[in-house]
């Protein structure tokens, strides 16, 4: 993968009748997790740590702060959080593909000066089975 411009990494919401960017978003952040789960017992080999795998529970999560450009995008990301909904998001990645699945909105966060624009921050976490489509 070659370098890419980070204004084309997209966070898109499912609004009820297709997939909208999320508007004004100047910096994202995609993180993968995974949890281990140890298996090392007193026969382990040199008391070396062993892992079970395909075990343990697997997350992402998705940071973003940036300005609301538009009213419609603004609106289902609120409504969202303040209902507590659990929405289809997509994450397009470029030269990577498209993450698709469930999220929650964790945290949203304004913030401003008397000189500026308000400034929003958003956190969202996965909350189920997320799938991968390659580009």
């Amino acid at each position: 993968m070659v370098a890419q411009k980070g204004k084309d990494l997209l966070l898109k919401v499912h609004n009820g009748a297709g997939y909208e960017t999320v508007a004004g978003l100047r910096s994202k952040k995609l993180s993968f997790n995974a949890e281990t789960v140890d298996v090392t017992d007193a026969e382990s080999a040199g008391r070396w740590r062993e892992l079970l795998a395909g075990a343990g529970v697997q997350r992402a999560s998705l940071a973003g702060s940036g300005i609301f450009k538009d009213q419609a995008s603004d609106a289902t990301i609120r409504e969202a959080f303040f209902n507590g909904a659990i929405l289809p998001w997509q994450i397009v990645v470029p030269d990577f593909g498209t993450l698709t699945g469930p999220f929650q909105v964790t945290a949203l966060e304004y913030s401003g000066q008397y000189n500026g624009e308000v400034l929003f921050e958003i956190a969202l976490e996965s909350a189920g089975e997320l799938s991968f489509g390659a580009l």
